[in-house]
């Protein structure tokens, strides 16, 4: 009898290196992504302290002048007919825009009867001073937007200084 071959297995291979463990991360690289970031971080944060301190500067309100606060009061109760805005620029008691309002709302209503624009605006102002109390006088113009009339008021302006200028009445001049 012939001896008998074992059939013949299968070749298995040979099993796979075990895949190597990954190498720690490197401690240099972990520093500077680090310090990159916080340099970011303040770099950012300063941008936004600048913004806010130039923001703060462009919209602040001046009182420096009285002329400057008369014109800006003018500006935001005549030509944008914001009362919010305006009130910026008044006295907190003693108020009387009565007769500016009366004026205003003559404008408003010859708008909505004769359905045009008209335009509000003001020559230089002039500051003067009596007995300690300071007014502001300028010429008043209304104009209709096509410019084909105009009418021209002279106004007083009395304004204190409270912790900065402030309008506190108008009063249309005889």
């Amino acid at each position: 009898m012939q001896p008998s071959n074992p059939p013949a297995q299968p070749a298995v291979p040979p099993p796979a290196p075990a895949a190597a463990p990954p190498k720690p991360k490197n401690r240099r690289v972990r520093l500077i992504v680090a310090l990159a970031g916080g340099i970011m971080a303040l770099l950012c944060l300063g941008g936004v302290g600048v913004f806010v301190s130039f923001y703060d500067e462009a919209t602040k309100i001046e009182r420096k002048a009285p002329d400057a606060v008369v014109d800006s009061f003018l500006r935001a109760y005549l030509v944008n007919r914001d009362d919010q805005e305006a009130s910026l620029y008044t006295c907190k008691s003693g108020l009387d825009l009565s007769r500016l309002e009366a004026f205003r709302t003559d404008i408003q209503s010859r708008e909505q009867r004769f359905s045009i624009g008209i335009r509000a605006d003001w020559t230089s102002l002039t500051v003067s001073s009596d007995n300690g109390k300071t007014t502001v006088t300028t010429d008043i113009r209304r104009m209709i937007a096509d410019g084909s009339e105009r009418t021209t008021d002279r106004w007083q302006f009395p304004v204190i200084d409270d912790d900065g200028w402030r309008v506190c009445g108008a009063l249309p001049v005889a």
